[in-house]
């Protein structure tokens, strides 16, 4: 019952997060936001939901290894895993001015994140309301320099009646799979005697970032790149200011040691790695190739 409910979980995060997100784009695009806005604001947003509710549901079920992992494990995931299968569909090309501002924005809130945790032991109510005010700065400011090269595409998308339907049943489905998943993991970790962290770091993080992997391997495909990009950016950002700010103000999390020793390095480490990847505007099947393979020596690494 405990595999079914996994698998139930994640069914339903991949429909309700792809349908949030189809919505999310159709009303952005209608307010008149470019493509890598939408990608950083709304659609990072919308992608991020299943993790946001997961990591309530896992402190609240008292789990806070798993609300933990499952924000770090879904940033690691990202960059290796999702940016680096959608090179392979089609190599994401993006401009500099994105890879300084948006690239060197993530990078400064990765590490200011993993300090503050590493430092405190976990995150409180302090932490974690400025956490939040930091994000609610940074989206206003993405809002309000990221529109003068918006595209009118809304003539391709939804109604917004159709819009605003898929948000809330788009938001019902992450909300019964994040859940459905959470109990089951928690059930098998148990069961198995695995850490939590870890089954947090893996399964958990992995299936809560469907709806990036999906959306951001479509959007190269059809090569939009911006979005791609935008996407994971956007999504790392409300995954570590949003989702632990959130779940900090509502029950204060402690970390365990080895998120300050192994996993939350990693995690600044592959923003490094993005970075340095991108630096000239582009990242190639060659580098996808080599993402995904260290994404997958990472799990490796954790099973030890």
């Amino acid at each position: 019952m405990s595999y079914l409910m996994v698998l139930g979980g994640l069914a339903a995060l991949l429909l309700g997060g792809g349908a949030l997100v189809s919505g999310a784009v159709a009303i952005a695009r209608r307010w008149g936001l470019s493509p890598l806005v939408i990608g950083v604001t709304l659609v990072g947003i919308g992608t991020s939901l299943p993790e946001l509710l997961t990591s309530l549901r896992a402190a609240f079920a008292d789990a806070p290894g798993l609300a933990f992992g499952n924000v770090i494990g879904s940033n690691t995931a990202n960059v290796l895993l999702i940016l680096g299968f959608s090179a392979l569909v089609a190599p994401i090309a993006f401009a500099r001015r994105t890879w300084r501002r948006e690239g060197l924005t993530v990078l400064a809130v990765s590490v200011v994140t993993a300090l503050w945790i590493a430092l405190s032991g976990g995150l409180g109510r302090f932490g974690a309301a400025a956490f939040l005010l930091t994000l609610a700065g940074l989206m206003t400011w993405q809002l309000r320099s990221g529109g003068d090269d918006a595209e009118d595409e809304a003539a391709d998308d939804m109604s917004m009646p159709r819009a605003w339907l898929a948000v809330a049943l788009g938001f019902a489905g992450v909300l019964i799979g994040a859940e459905l998943l959470v109990r089951g993991a928690i059930d098998i970790a148990r069961a198995l005697g695995v850490s939590e962290a870890v089954i947090g770091l893996t399964v958990v993080a992995v299936g809560t970032s469907l709806p990036e992997l999906a959306t951001s391997a479509v959007a190269a495909w059809k090569g939009r790149s911006d979005v791609a990009l935008g996407n994971v950016l956007g999504s790392n950002l409300f995954n570590l200011l949003g989702i632990l700010g959130l779940t900090g103000l509502v029950i204060p999390i402690p970390a365990e040691a080895r998120f300050a020793t192994l996993d939350l390095p990693v995690m600044v480490g592959t923003v490094v790695l993005l970075l340095a990847i991108g630096w000239r505007g582009t990242i190639g099947r060659v580098a996808g190739g080599g993402m995904v393979a260290a994404y997958a020596g990472y799990v490796w690494m954790l099973q030890m």
